[in-house]
């Protein structure tokens, strides 16, 4: 995925949380856009519960997902 093509993801409005599939597996949850920052070749992910900051490249990036929200039936 390019830089571009995730900016445009993560400005539309209402925001909808994504997933992040790296080729390592791991997953990102975007749950704020604020929360992140994409530069040209990184895309940069903060945690501020648990304190963390984590960088990747992008060409690490597999997917990009809506995240299924899990909703209770009455």
């Amino acid at each position: 995925m390019n830089a571009e093509a995730l900016r445009e993801l993560l400005a539309v409005r209402p925001f909808e949380p994504v997933e992040v599939e790296l080729s390592s597996g791991q997953v990102f949850h975007i749950k704020h856009p604020e929360k992140v920052m994409v530069l040209k070749n990184t895309l940069v992910v903060t945690d501020p519960e648990k304190d963390r900051v984590q960088w990747t490249s992008l060409i690490h990036i597999t997917s990009v997902r809506k995240r299924q929200l899990s909703r209770r039936h009455a």
